[in-house]
């Protein structure tokens, strides 16, 4: 299969320097380019990417109300492109607005090619990723309305989960994949895989990246928590 990918930067060498880079691999092709969220919108509806490289700083409709777009237009549809968003560390204001607003992957610009490309290749495939440094600045952001060290009783939309589950969200929650968290349990990564979509059906979220603001947001990740 091959993964139809939409970039959308409003800088032209970033665009030509990801799509290079993309066109390299033999199982990803680029199918257009956008220089705004409102030609993203555009783009996406007549291109129909199965994903789409989304900066968020553009001029007009930015990459988070572009994503809001372009996945609330999906909801329903028999195609739903996925949207991957790049940032640079001066943006961490807008990280939780766009996974909030329908991204299912979060990286930073200065991610190496081969990172960016299985990035891709991950939320073609419906799974979601966020860079651990982003995962990191997550919990920064939350830090403040984290609960204390006597204040730990589980949050009560969480009740509905099982204790593994429970430690699979911790998990997912600090960043790692489903390989990761099945060499932490040791467990084989199809039984990480049904973990991890009992705990999305439970708690009634889209994919692992809201899995992962919804654990900062009821404090089931506490400071000191992602090494």
């Amino acid at each position: 299969m091959t993964i139809r990918v939409l970039l959308v930067d409003d800088q032209p060498l970033l665009r030509t320097g990801f799509r290079l880079i993309l066109e390299a691999e033999p199982d990803v092709t680029v199918v257009g380019e956008a220089g705004d969220g409102k030609a993203a919108q555009d783009q996406s509806r007549a291109l129909m990417p199965d994903v789409v490289l989304m900066d968020i700083r553009m001029p007009g409709v930015d990459g988070i109300e572009a994503t809001r777009r372009i996945v609330r237009e999906a909801v329903g549809g028999a195609h739903v492109p996925k949207v991957l968003v790049l940032t640079t560390f001066d943006l961490d204001e807008y990280i939780v607005e766009a996974l909030r607003a329908g991204a299912s992957g979060f990286l930073l610009k200065d991610v190496p090619p081969d990172e960016l490309v299985q990035a891709i290749r991950v939320v073609a495939a419906g799974d979601a990723i966020v860079a651990p440094s982003v995962t990191r600045r997550l919990l920064d952001r939350f830090g403040a309305r984290l609960p204390s060290a006597h204040q730990q009783s589980t949050p009560a939309r969480l009740d509905r989960l099982t204790e593994r589950e429970m430690e699979v969200l911790r998990l997912i929650a600090r960043g790692m994949s489903n390989a990761e968290i099945a060499a932490e349990l040791v467990v084989s990564e199809t039984t990480v895989k049904t973990h991890v979509g009992n705990v999305l059906t439970k708690l009634g979220l889209r994919d692992r990246v809201q899995a992962v603001v919804l654990a900062y947001e009821t404090g089931l990740i506490t400071p000191g928590a992602i090494p």
